[in-house]
């Protein structure tokens, strides 16, 4: 995982301090591995801890806020501390684990056949599990990550999350080229604290995994991304033709749909492979501010490789900000997406594109704006022996869609997450009138039956356009 400034709360002088530690370790990692590697890991965890302390002593004696984890940053430094103390190692690969159960209550008719989603009474149901390997030696670095999910009909789906090597040079700089992640938004989940995400997520444009290479850097007070993939990650093993994936992506698919967007199932495929995209991200980092903030923009641009339509592209730019004022974090983004299509294809439109994850594909609006903001509070908890943070936060987040008889998709979450050694819980209660992950309940009693690309509560045209509700209790145990 990175340690950039805008992640991490890092002055200059920390940082530099930073890459003293973990450099001057590095140069005798061979020496350390033969000689004592526990000693010497136990050694890493005590000069982090001796860190952190120094820097809340230096921010208390200047009278400024500490230094804040940024949004969406909670679960993965979270990991980062249970690797540390919990993951099991083989040489300089670390091998861990999660597995995580979610209690579901919410809107919905009966059980879903699609994605795991839960039932009207509330129930229980795994969520995944998966293994993660971890390098790091000698500035070589890499990370492995495959998941198993379950899905109706007693099946299941998995795919591989992330899978790249990489390399860390002298100046901290990274490259790494493989399955990795899309550098867009603000952070590595977007503005998102929640176990839901925000709609980002949904059309690609937050948490996104692709196949390419990627180089981070730091110039002063600015922290730089340039990456270039060369096509989308694959659709694993699932029902679905290509969407068994973890992220959301333009998809081919076997659905088509007549001149009224009545929906056929299991015809030829069709659709679209993402290929060649470009990616820019800066974010500028306020340290010295009264309230410190990055600010920041990305740009993305690729190309869609069509099966039985013609070629298209797409392209996507955000503006985003973090501000942290002593345990508060606020972080806000704007995003503008198009994806450029004809219209002469099997679905009959060149305002929906199939998008597809969690094996599973249905259309999302093909151009619009995405507002999405978030406010949350991280409360340390010394004085709960088993509690070691609570992180509460609410979010809201909107596709506004450039048709005028399509309905925007908004959400609404409100929750909270809480740390305790291995464990990490979300509870959340979510609000949406166009996700169909919280609730697929229509007007009237009815129920969404996915039949027509017009009467779904989703991503797309949003026909029904009514609201729903779900309570998720994610429990996830770390090893």
């Amino acid at each position: 995982m990175t340690k950039r400034q805008h992640r991490s709360g890092l002055g200059a002088k920390q940082r530099i301090l930073a890459a003293m530690v973990f450099g001057g370790l590095g140069t005798f990692a061979p020496m350390a591995f033969a000689a004592d590697t526990d000693a010497l890991e136990q050694r890493v965890i005590d000069l982090r801890r001796q860190l952190a302390a120094a820097e809340q002593a230096l921010a208390e004696a200047k009278g400024e806020p500490a230094p804040m984890a940024a949004p969406g940053v909670a679960l993965e430094v979270a990991e980062t501390a249970l690797e540390e103390d919990t993951t099991f190692k083989i040489g300089p690969v670390k091998i861990g684990g999660a597995m995580r159960v979610n209690y579901v209550l919410g809107s919905y008719e009966g059980y879903d056949d699609g994605p795991n989603r839960g039932g009207n009474g509330g129930n229980v149901e795994l969520d995944t599990f998966r293994i993660n390997l971890a390098l790091d030696y000698n500035n070589i670095i890499g990370a492995l990550e495959y998941r198993w999910y379950p899905a109706g009909s007693g099946e299941s789906y998995n795919f591989m999350q992330s899978g790249w090597l990489g390399y860390r040079f002298a100046d901290a700089s990274e490259v790494k080229v493989g399955l990795n992640r899309v550098p867009f938004g603000p952070g590595p989940y977007g503005v998102s604290q929640s176990w839901f995400f925000d709609q980002h997520y949904y059309v690609g444009l937050s948490d996104d995994l692709d196949v390419g290479v990627k180089y981070t850097t730091s110039i002063d007070d600015w922290t730089l991304d340039v990456a270039y993939y060369v096509a989308s990650e694959p659709g694993f093993f699932g029902r679905s033709l290509e969407s068994a994936r973890y992220s959301y992506d333009a998809v081919r698919w076997t659905k088509s749909a007549d001149a009224q967007g009545n929906v056929s199932y299991g015809g030829a495929h069709n659709g679209f492979d993402e290929r060649n995209q470009l990616n820019l991200r800066a974010i500028y980092g306020l340290t010295d501010a009264q309230v410190p903030t990055d600010i920041g923009f990305s740009l993305q641009y690729g190309q869609l490789k069509g099966q039985r339509t013609d070629d298209g592209s797409h392209w996507a730019a955000s503006a985003h900000m973090v501000n942290h004022f002593d345990n508060w974090t606020l972080a806000t983004q704007l995003t503008r997406y198009e994806y450029d299509i004809d219209a002469e294809n099997p679905w009959g439109t060149d305002t929906l594109v199939p998008m597809g994850a969690y094996d599973f594909s249905w259309p999302a609006a093909a151009k619009a704006w995405i507002p999405a903001a978030s406010l949350s509070y991280k409360r340390e908890t010394p004085q709960i022996p088993w509690l070691d943070y609570v992180l509460p936060y609410v979010e809201y987040s909107s596709i506004v869609k450039d048709e005028s008889d399509f309905n925007n998709s908004d959400m609404f979450v409100v929750g909270a997450a809480w740390a305790s050694g291995g464990w990490y819980i979300y509870s959340d209660l979510a609000y949406s009138n166009g996700n169909y992950f919280v609730g697929n309940e229509a007007a009237d009693g009815g129920s969404d039956d996915y039949g027509s690309l017009y009467g779904v509560g989703d991503f797309g045209a949003n026909g029904n356009d009514d609201w729903n509700y779900r309570f998720n209790l994610n429990l996830g145990y770390y090893f």
